[in-house]
């Protein structure tokens, strides 16, 4: 097996890292990425087999688990519960409770609200140059998620900050500062929740909270470790992928001169799942092998991590031709911008929603916004999102 030398720290490959992909995907597309010390797969059918392969899974092998550090322990207090690191039997019993709230009637009642959100945000948009990243494209998300999960609007702002400091514990460069603010933002989203998830029990309402409460499986309900864990995990990732999709996608339709007709409401679906195959907002999904598993003439041991190389899959020829052009009329092939198998993300219907909305309202409302200077990715590989959209309108 080839190995890779790249940093994931280094401004050129975080700007473009699709010319790597492209080298890789050229010739043998699984390398040991040394940097990372771990086997990564960058071709889109070994991505798609190693997604819904069990032999694979996202919880650490028991053998490897030791006690979190004192310094990281409300932070692992979430995570212990995170329905993203556990595996069946606990994670399809966590997964079902929540699909009982996270119902597509909720999803579709939001409508509504996503067209308000949208028309206030644009309102508020100034004459001259501005970024349109904490403009539109983090409040839509953030604010929508606020009302699905039933808390005021009003704590957006906490609860973006305790969510970015917890989600900079899976980006590349992590320090000892970055571990005990996420420990922080941990104990205190932890603590706001508690309260407001206990406010619930005695006054539900209609939203996402009263749900998961009310919601059980065969007598059992989820317990308060679970909601807060479950709360948190649907905030951090029911914004942060949404927020980084939008910023890319209103910089390619830019960059590129899309034609109007790619955000019809007849074709605006096509566009929004073929700029998630050119540029998503996740580029590495790791997993664990709980068994042996080939990679083609490689071998995966029990117990290794391997990184899923989402970012590169979207961009394999063997997916479809010409990919690195961008063509929203494109046959949209099958992307895994938002993973598979068990973990396929549960928010993904929400976030298409959010996406499509709300690429058409803002081109509807300000048809002649255009860039004022080049947009440059932030240094926060493996999460692919914009630093700032400077834009006019």
């Amino acid at each position: 097996m080839k190995t890779l030398h790249q940093s994931p720290l280094d401004d050129s490959f975080v700007q473009n890292p699709y010319a790597l992909y492209a080298d890789v995907l050229a010739g043998d597309p699984v390398r040991f990425w040394q940097d990372y010390n771990m086997v990564a797969v960058f071709d889109a059918p070994t991505v798609q087999a190693l997604l819904r392969d069990r032999r694979l899974g996202r919880a650490l092998p028991d053998a490897q688990r030791s006690k979190a550090p004192k310094h990281l322990a409300a932070f692992d207090a979430v995570e212990r519960v995170s329905m993203l690191d556990l595996e069946p039997p606990h994670h399809t019993r966590l997964r079902g409770l929540v699909l009982r709230a996270f119902t597509s009637r909720r999803i579709k009642a939001l409508v509504p609200d996503i067209h308000e959100i949208c028309t206030d945000l644009i309102a508020g948009f100034p004459e001259g140059p501005f970024d349109l990243i904490p403009a539109f494209c983090t409040p839509l998300p953030v604010r929508i998620i606020a009302r699905l999960l039933g808390v005021p609007e009003t704590m957006s702002e906490d609860l973006l900050r305790w969510s970015n400091t917890m989600v900079a514990m899976y980006q590349a460069g992590r320090t000892r500062a970055i571990e005990e603010a996420a420990d922080a933002a941990a104990a205190a989203f932890t603590a706001f929740l508690s309260d407001y998830i206990e406010a619930r029990r005695t006054d539900p309402q209609d939203d996402l909270i009263t749900e998961l409460i009310a919601a059980e499986e065969n007598g059992r309900k989820l317990s308060r470790e679970e909601m807060i864990g479950t709360c948190i995990l649907l905030l951090n990732a029911g914004h942060e992928a949404t927020v980084h999709t939008l910023g890319n996608a209103v910089k390619t339709l830019l960059e590129q001169g899309t034609a109007p007709a790619a955000l019809t409401p007849d074709h605006i679906a096509a566009t929004v799942e073929e700029v998630l195959r050119y540029d998503p907002p996740l580029h590495m999904f790791t997993r664990y092998a709980y068994a042996p598993v080939a990679l083609g003439p490689h071998r995966l041991e029990a117990g290794q991590q391997v990184a899923l190389m989402l970012g590169a899959a979207g961009r394999d020829p063997r997916l479809c031709p010409d990919p690195d052009r961008f063509d929203p009329f494109r046959k949209a092939p099958p992307h895994v911008a938002f993973g598979g198998g068990l973990h396929f993300c549960v928010g993904a219907p929400l976030a298409r929603l959010e996406l499509q909305i709300g690429l058409q309202r803002l081109f509807e409302a300000v048809p002649s916004l255009r860039l004022v200077s080049p947009p440059r990715y932030a240094g926060t590989y493996h999460f692919h999102g914009l630093d700032a959209l400077q834009v006019t309108l």
